[in-house]
């Protein structure tokens, strides 16, 4: 299939900033919808936005390759600045469709269609973008470099913009602001074809686009927009006095400020006063739950946090000058705890500056203005990361059921990553605590007759965590106390733990206040209420009784920082599991989300690819599809595995999501365009020369890159942030060539399935966008990462065949070969056909490097 280009078709400037606009609102529409998800579905799909994007570009240079009689030279402006338009206005259509349909996951029709239309709808937006970006990059062989070099630009800095656009509009208005100005590139597109009709209506959907999301942002800020969240966590969405959105957190707050409720609480004891405080509830992407207390200031209003399971670790301090860290500030409502206990200082740390803003500004008259009490100091940080630099020693830390409904709610997050519950991360609460110190961690005990997994983890977790610091016995360092039901049925459980062993008179002190809160026992050095627990804290360490569990209840760490996740595959394979929709529903869920990306990927890929395939002779071809399928399937899995590890070492996801996209656009970019100047004539072997240097690098990096970035987990996030990009970047320079290469390898024969071997390594990354996160739930990261080089070292295995296959004569796409002198301009009857169509595969590769993001189509091959 020979792409249909004219040496003579001129890129305008109009054209290079269309392809600006065009991959710069791309990126931007990925990143907010992985926000989205988290907010209208659970957190664990705010990643299938990436599989969704590949998926839609590489269908969009799909049709470009099969339909080839649509794009005909005459055709080609007309066309791009027609899918602009449609790729601007189906941005706007799809996310009013998005949010009208209910999500639910369950394995059964209903919820697998809600599933399937959701994915579909909002990847139409992608297909058309690919049109034109594959377009862009093939129809304009004189200037493809320049194109590509301001594809690049736009894409990469579509990740930052995306960031600081959210400081002025909610998740809806920002996508139909994108959908504005995506619209731009119509507009301009339409300009270069000498189109007035197309560009008349670009401009009028640009300026209805914009009206339409700066308007929705603004009924946003009064509570009454036209566009807004319907569902949200498998339910009707509310209204709210606050609705606060930023790139990692949706913040919303209810309630009535004049109007006093009972204590608020996660395990309020039975004995707690009859008296009534004012709260409002505020909760983070509808889910993490918390309160903002109303308070003067004065010490007497806040008695009644005497009374929750939660601060039962601060009788141990009542009456001392003690200093006291509570990670996660949210409302505030820990903070005021420490103050009720008479600390002397406390340090509330809190990542999310939007919380922070509320509850000191817009709320802060009614919250008392937390910020300006001289015996509270908020820092707006990651936790862990502060904690880890900081030199200060203090006498409490305090984790509050940080996540909070999380993880009981369908599981929430078992699917990501949480950073504050690993060993690697203990060790630093350990190391910040003062002799005598404790470590208080709250968590969800039992819910109707679940077992409290949670719980159970959380000791597991602390008792690993002694057993490597030397204690002898864990259970002298451990206590637990569990609260009453409250309003859901569920009880909360406080784990105390201390590095030294705890003294007689700390034990006797917490026994008394939980005997007159009536908090019942559930393991201290003395008792416990079942045999598990006494197994969990016993000298040697926590394994051989989590052995004993159905569910995983194994330490995490930041190989493997699943905390919520409760399944293995042993699990897997025990059949009383299966019953446990706290364990199973996680992979569930995961199951729906694989089947429905690969179903559609089988569909719109696999289709056309088995078409192509019936008309191309297969013979001598296996090494080109398994190098094909080696890169497309090794960049997703080395990606995933650095975007998940760099999910705990920078804080949060969205962060990490943001550096990769960044990283990976600019370096691998530059590295598909180095490979003109590696590639010589007659000289076929040294096309093995960057595979080699990569597979070297990746052994390197598998060796160093954890310790850097454990030598470096304290440092500032812009910090972090310069340390993952520097340890991205020479991974993605180099993974940006072999996609490149191999082209280049291929053109070699005229009948080259060039299109076909591209469509092979477009459907290897969607797999591979789904199998890497099975591999990091189930065997860890660092496992997804040794599937990533072993799909390298299989590609290279290839090309080594295939470059042992290849002619003296053998010649890139624009070099002479051996023995021509240069002298004339070839003429096209001399051209093989898969040199043409090289250039049409390469850009349209949905993944250029393998990279599998939708950043595959934006960026193309190296030209």
């Amino acid at each position: 299939m020979k792409a249909a280009q004219s040496p003579g078709l001129r890129a305008g400037p109009a054209t290079y900033a269309g392809v600006f606009v065009v991959t710069l609102t791309t990126l931007m529409y990925e990143i907010v919808l992985t926000r989205i998800f988290s907010v209208t579905m659970w957190y664990h799909f705010a990643f299938v936005a990436i599989s969704v994007a590949l998926f839609g570009m590489t269908v969009g240079a799909l049709v470009v390759h099969l339909r080839p009689q649509w794009f005909t030279d005459d055709k080609v402006k007309r066309q791009m600045a027609r899918c602009s338009l449609g790729f601007a206005l189906s941005i706007a259509a799809a996310i009013v469709v998005q949010l009208s349909v209910p999500f639910v996951v369950e394995l059964n029709v209903a919820a697998m269609f809600s599933v399937l239309l959701t994915c579909a709808v909002i990847s139409v937006p992608f297909v058309l973008s690919g049109i034109v970006v594959c377009l862009a990059l093939t129809r304009f062989p004189a200037r493809v470099n320049r194109l590509y070099a301001v594809d690049l630009i736009g894409a990469g800095l579509g990740c930052l913009v995306l960031v600081l656009a959210f400081e002025w509009f909610d998740g809806p208005s920002l996508v139909v602001v994108i959908g504005s100005l995506a619209a731009v590139a119509a507009v301009l597109f339409a300009a270069d074809a000498g189109e007035p009709r197309l560009r008349r209506l670009g401009a009028i959907a640009m300026v209805g686009l914009l009206v339409l999301g700066v308007g929705n942002a603004a009924l946003q800020d009064r509570n009454h927009p036209l566009l807004k969240i319907v569902w949200s966590k498998e339910q009707k969405d509310g209204t709210y006095l606050h609705d606060e959105w930023n790139a990692f957190s949706r913040i919303t707050v209810s309630g009535d400020m004049d109007m006093p409720f009972l204590p608020p609480g996660y395990g309020m004891s039975v004995n707690t006063p009859d008296e009534l405080v004012h709260s409002l509830g505020m909760r983070i992407d509808n889910t993490a739950g918390t309160w903002a207390l109303g308070w003067s200031g004065d010490p007497d209003e806040t008695d009644w946090l005497r009374y929750d399971i939660t601060n039962l670790g601060y009788h141990a301090k009542d009456g001392t000058d003690f200093d006291s860290v509570v990670i996660g500030v949210g409302g505030g409502r820990d903070v005021l705890s420490a103050l009720e206990f008479g600390a002397r200082n406390v340090t509330g740390v809190e990542i999310n500056r939007n919380m922070l803003d509320l509850v000191n500004g817009p709320l802060g008259d009614f919250t008392g203005h937390l910020d300006e009490h001289p015996r509270i100091d908020l820092v707006n940080d990651e936790a862990r990361s502060w904690l880890t630099r900081t030199d200060q020693q203090f006498d409490t830390i305090q984790i509050s059921l940080i996540d909070t409904f999380a993880a009981t709610s369908a599981g929430a997050f078992a699917l990501s990553e949480n950073s504050l519950y690993t060993t690697e991360a203990w060790h630093t609460y350990f190391d910040r605590l003062r002799p005598g110190g404790i470590l208080s961690v709250s968590r969800w005990f039992r819910h109707e007759t679940r077992d409290p997994l949670e719980t159970f983890r959380t000791v597991a977790l602390a008792a690993q965590v002694l057993h490597e610091r030397g204690a002898e016995n864990p259970r002298d360092h451990i206590l637990i106390y569990e609260g009453p039901p409250i309003s859901v049925g569920a009880t909360t459980a406080t784990v105390l733990v201390s590095a030294e062993p705890f003294d007689q008179a700390t034990i006797d002190t917490v026994a008394a206040a939980a005997d007159d809160l009536e908090f019942r026992p559930v393991l201290t050095p003395h008792e416990a209420s079942s045999d598990r627990w006494a197994a969990l804290t016993a000298p040697g360490g926590p394994g051989p009784a989590v052995d004993g569990f159905t569910a995983d209840i194994s330490p995490p760490t930041d190989n493997r920082p699943f905390f919520f996740q409760m399944a293995d595959i042993r699990t897997l394979l025990t059949r009383a599991a299966w019953s446990d929709d706290q364990v199973m529903r996680p992979v569930v869920t995961l199951a729906v989300l694989g089947l429905t990306v690969l179903l559609l990927a089988a569909v719109c890929i696999g289709g056309p690819l088995v078409h192509m395939g019936r008309r191309t002779s297969h013979r001598g071809r296996v090494p080109y599809y398994m190098y094909f399928s080696g890169i497309g399937l090794g960049f997703l899995m080395i990606e995933i595995s650095q975007l998940q590890r760099l999910s705990t070492f920078l804080g949060h996801p969205t962060y990490a999501l943001t550096v990769v996209l960044f990283t990976v656009l600019v370096f691998s970019g530059a590295g598909s365009m180095l490979v003109e100047r590696l590639i010589d004539a007659g000289r076929p072997r040294r096309l093995l020369w960057p595979v080699v240097v990569l597979l070297v690098l990746l052994g390197a990096f598998g060796l160093a890159a954890p310790g850097v970035i454990d030598d470096m987990a304290g440092a500032t996030t812009p910090t972090r942030i310069a340390v993952a990009v520097g340890l991205l970047a020479p991974l993605a320079l180099l993974m940006g060539m072999p996609f490149s290469i191999g082209m280049r390898a291929a053109a070699a024969d005229p009948s080259s399935p060039t299109a076909f071997l591209w469509g092979i390594n477009g459907a290897m990354s969607v797999v591979a966008s789904v199998f890497a996160t099975v591999l990091a739930l189930f065997f860890g990261i660092t496992m997804t990462f040794l599937a990533g080089v072993t799909a390298y070292v299989l590609a290279g295995a290839a090309l080594w065949r295939i470059v042992r296959a290849l002619p003296p004569s053998w010649a890139p796409a624009g070099q002479a070969p051996p023995g021509d002198d240069g002298g004339g301009e070839p003429d096209d009857s001399a051209k093989p056909d898969g040199a043409d169509e090289l250039v049409a595969v390469a850009a349209a590769d949905g993944d250029d490097d393998g990279t599998g993001e939708l950043v595959g189509a934006a960026e193309g091959g190296d030209r």
